[in-house]
């Protein structure tokens, strides 16, 4: 009988402090059931490609990345392709030459563009694709060709020279505006008028379709594609994700959303099939920048 009390009160004690915890994030499935890390790992080792879609200031986000990054190494080895956002294509050169030991550190990081947040959230990942010879893909469209798009439209793109169109897909792209993350941007934005034009999604769509276009110049069969990006990038299997679809639909894809909530204890109904994994991660998460 003592023993049987014994047992039911270290079981209170034990639930007890677990609730106390105060955890970094939770992972949840597509519709919205608890998950685990070891989930998000087995789906991203049987996938083609994989899109982590960050907050871009979540250290959670960015320990994670890299984390998941080391984890599908030791399994994949050579078979493994690292891109970024973060990365603009026509710097692929120089980020080829830093990895492969052609340039000293500074020298890359003074001549590559870098976000401003490199040295905390995306050196880490820099440094381990250096240090395993893993090729890191620099897929986004340089940012002077988007800001073309958002002041003339895909019309503004006709007029460049061969040389600068070898910086983004074939002309033209495919582009729906229909698409509820553009339709979000606009509405987020105040909607349509003033400031806000239609050409501001097509700038989004440019940077989308050129990340798609650059992951499937660079994969290779057998391969896992690891990317990181904006989660608004790949949210809702839109974004980079349909612009890869359109090109090729069998493509096994597994996306991963990151959002932030004041209690992560159940993902809320917005955040629900955003993507297959969602990180929820506590609003009061202290920031990168």
């Amino acid at each position: 009988m003592k023993k049987s009390i014994l047992f039911v009160f270290v079981i209170f004690i034990l639930t007890t402090a677990m609730k106390s915890d105060k955890p970094a994030y939770q992972i949840f499935d597509l519709k919205g059931k608890n998950a685990g890390y070891k989930d998000v790992l087995k789906a991203a080792l049987e996938s083609d490609i994989v899109f982590f879609g960050e907050l871009h200031n979540s250290p959670i986000c960015h320990w994670l990345e890299l984390e998941l990054t080391k984890d599908l190494f030791a399994e994949k080895k050579e078979n493994l392709v690292i891109g970024a956002e973060m990365f603009e294509c026509d710097n692929q050169l120089i980020l080829n030459e830093y990895l492969a030991g052609k340039m000293k550190e500074k020298t890359f990081e003074d001549e590559v563009k870098l976000w401003d947040n490199y040295k905390t959230d995306y050196k880490p990942l820099v440094l381990f694709a250096l240090e395993n010879k893993i090729p890191f893909i620099a897929t986004n469209v340089p940012r002077r060709y988007a800001s073309l798009v958002n002041k003339s439209g895909f019309e503004g793109l006709d007029s460049l020279t061969g040389e600068a169109k070898a910086f983004m897909p074939p002309l033209p792209v495919a582009y729906d505006p229909e698409l509820k993350g553009y339709k979000d941007m606009i509405e987020m934005m105040g909607g349509l008028g003033g400031h806000v034009t239609p050409n501001i999604t097509k700038a989004q769509a440019i940077k989308d379709a050129t990340m798609a276009y650059f992951i499937l110049q660079n994969r290779k069969e057998g391969k896992v594609f690891i990317h990181y990006n904006g989660t608004y990038h790949s949210n809702n299997f839109e974004g980079i994700v349909w612009y890869i679809r359109q090109s090729e639909p069998d493509l096994k894809i597994l996306t991963i959303a990151s959002v932030e909530q004041d209690s992560i204890d159940v993902l809320k109904e917005e955040n629900l099939n955003l993507a297959d994994f969602t990180l929820c991660i506590p609003s009061s998460m202290c920031k990168t920048y």
